[in-house]
């Protein structure tokens, strides 16, 4: 009967064990997080006191997490493709990298409290301010966008007869454009401003696509894992109030003049 008694309370023990992520975070004193720096300001290589750092407003929010669950930040560094795909695998523990939420990936991941709501952009050649004024001065010509991304689907929505040019990394779709591969690249507002900051022969075109309510920045959460959720929505919640993030947003502008590839 004793030994029946202790096997209970052994097995009641193991039972109540936390399988919640933000447990297993704090086990291993570090937060993986996932993250593409080219897609200055939000995250970007840079050159900083002399050292090539990972940079941006996104980095500042994951540091604010790491800081808030008592833990080092770790950033894992991938191709955009690859960032929410590295949650399934376990490569990163969370994704923030310029993400938003939409209906398909919530049926795979779920997303924090939104940060920052979505700025479109469109970049062309400067010398071609007077020919593409509209989306339909468009028609039959190349636009390029980040594969995976809101604005991939909001192009291939919205320019209507345009060829949407899909590619894997946002320094590779500038410089199809500064050679004439492409005669626009849609992106996201701050980052069209980075690109400009550093490109003196492109400029924002006098129009750009419209973006939906729902169409802010999150951070993509493995299923299941409320704790960690609740924590990092606390973070959220915090930075929005103080308007910290947009201070982010400036101060990783700053440095956009010293971004590397």
């Amino acid at each position: 009967m004793a030994v029946s008694l202790v096997t209970l309370v052994t097995l009641s023990a193991c039972g109540s064990k936390s399988t919640d992520l933000q447990d297993k975070i704090k086990d291993k004193g570090k937060i993986v997080v996932a993250v593409s720096p080219d897609y200055a300001p939000f995250e970007f290589k840079a050159l900083v006191n002399g050292k090539d750092k990972i940079v941006g407003s996104d980095i500042e929010l994951a540091q604010n997490i790491a800081d808030e669950l008592g833990v080092k930040l770790e950033l894992s560094s991938m191709s955009f493709n690859n960032v929410l795909s590295s949650l399934q695998t376990k490569k990163s523990d969370i994704a923030i990298s310029g993400l938003s939420y939409t209906k398909e990936r919530a049926k795979v991941y779920d997303f924090s409290k939104p940060y920052y709501e979505t700025e479109n952009a469109v970049l062309i050649l400067k010398k071609d301010s007077a020919t593409y004024t509209n989306k339909d001065s468009l028609k039959g010509k190349k636009v390029a966008v980040l594969k995976g991304t809101i604005e991939e689907t909001l192009s291939k929505e919205q320019f209507k007869g345009a060829n949407i040019v899909s590619l894997t990394n946002m320094g590779e779709a500038i410089n199809e454009l500064k050679t004439g591969h492409v005669q626009a690249v849609d992106l996201e507002g701050p980052v069209a401003e980075g690109y400009i900051a550093q490109n003196s022969d492109i400029t924002k075109a006098s129009f750009h696509l419209k973006v939906s309510d729902g169409d802010a920045k999150a951070i993509a959460i493995p299923k299941g894992n409320k704790k960690l959720k609740k924590s990092i929505d606390k973070v959220i919640t915090k930075l929005k109030k103080s308007d910290k993030y947009q201070t982010y947003i400036k101060d990783a502008a700053q440095l956009t003049g010293k971004a590397t590839e």
